[in-house]
């Protein structure tokens, strides 16, 4: 279940930096870093998740989490060098921190369901099979998910009330699933919360194909709609991240059991 929550944040990486980039024509070379990495994280991931046995797939892992280290100081970068630095206009309108923490997020994701593997599933009170490392890692990374899922709807001015539910649910899920690591035990609304993010994340992919559809031409003009958004690859990161978030709960359970 980790791999395959690492494939569907994979893939929602992997098809938003493609968009985003090639609005941007690719104009700094690194803007194919983030294809290439996602990519590897990926078809490792499916991998994993179709059974086949792979060397450990820490190596793309670990290109994943570099590149999306080294694209969020070029984002961060890209912020703070337009008029006014660091501030609240440059953040809706410069390049999105989020998408290169996803990409980190994502090779962190899988970096822990290699050592998984390698650790034999033995659990221990923080070792990477109690899931409460797992947990945590997933807690922040929905966090920041919201954050930016917060900035982009502020940017929309909240024009339809659908847009405050992946600021509202996420959270709620974020908070329970981080006292469940912590104390290490899975509660059942955690799973219900996780599991109403995870549906979120498939809601959230048909709204934002409504939204490229309300923009004028809609889908008869699709190439250019498609890059004036919403981004349509970019809810199923929650469903990715519930994924994992359930497998953390999974592993707590094991460990009291």
């Amino acid at each position: 279940m980790i791999a395959g929550g690492t494939a569907l944040l994979a893939a929602a990486v992997l098809a938003d930096s493609a968009l985003e980039h090639y609005r941007g024509s690719f104009r700094n070379p690194f803007m194919v870093a983030p294809l290439a990495a996602a990519s590897a994280a990926l078809a490792t991931s499916i991998r994993r998740v179709i059974g086949r046995k792979t060397t450990s797939g820490r190596t793309e892992y670990m290109a994943a989490m570099l590149t999306g280290a080294a694209g969020l100081g070029f984002h961060l970068w890209n912020v703070v060098k337009r008029l006014g630095g660091f501030n609240w206009s440059n953040v809706f309108y410069g390049a999105p921190l989020g998408a290169p923490a996803a990409l980190l997020l994502g090779g962190l994701l899988g970096e822990t369901s290699a050592a998984l593997e390698l650790s034999g599933g033995q659990p221990g009170p923080m070792s990477v099979a109690s899931g409460r490392p797992l947990g945590l890692i997933v807690a922040v990374g929905l966090a920041g998910t919201v954050g930016e899922a917060g900035v982009l709807h502020f940017r929309g001015a909240y024009h339809n009330p659908f847009m405050w539910a992946p600021v509202s649910l996420p959270p709620l899920a974020a908070l329970s699933l981080a006292r469940d690591a912590i104390e290490g035990e899975a509660r059942p609304q955690t799973r219900y919360l996780l599991a109403a993010t995870a549906a979120l994340g498939i809601a959230g992919v048909g709204f934002h194909i409504y939204g490229v559809h309300r923009n004028m031409g809609g889908w008869y003009n699709w190439r250019q709609n498609i890059l004036a958004g919403p981004p349509i690859p970019a809810p199923p990161a929650f469903t990715g991240l519930a994924l994992a978030g359930l497998a953390a709960l999974m592993l707590l359970e094991r460990g009291r059991g």
